[in-house]
């Protein structure tokens, strides 16, 4: 079993309504092009020395689908629904916060918004 979970490059104003739309935008055929917004780089790639998306990967690896799914506003997780995940979470968590990135849980539909 596995779960879904996204980090979205948003303005402040973002809210659970905007943050959806703005998922299924990314998971869409039809997602914006243009420059990668600088928190999404620096979140994927601490995200990735802790827990590689690319061969070899370890056993416990919390990657269910791999690589992660990442766009010029995005990185969309699939993972594994076990405590392979646990340590996972977290640091998607405290990176998600310290990059200001909105955090989106499709499966509840929640949005948690970085502190500002």
């Amino acid at each position: 079993m596995s779960f879904d979970l996204a980090v979205l490059a948003m303005d402040a104003s973002a809210d659970a309504a905007a943050a959806r739309a703005m998922f299924e935008r990314c998971n869409s055929l039809h997602h914006d092009e243009g420059e990668l917004d600088e928190r999404v780089v620096g979140f994927y790639e601490r995200l990735r020395s802790q827990f590689p998306d690319y061969p070899p990967r370890p056993a416990d690896s919390p990657w269910m689908s791999t690589p992660l799914a990442v766009g010029i506003d995005h990185v969309i997780m699939n993972l594994s629904f076990s405590s392979k995940s646990d340590d996972a979470l977290k640091v998607i968590e405290e990176l998600a916060g310290e990059y200001r990135l909105v955090l989106w849980d499709p499966q509840s539909q929640d949005a948690y918004l970085p502190s500002v």
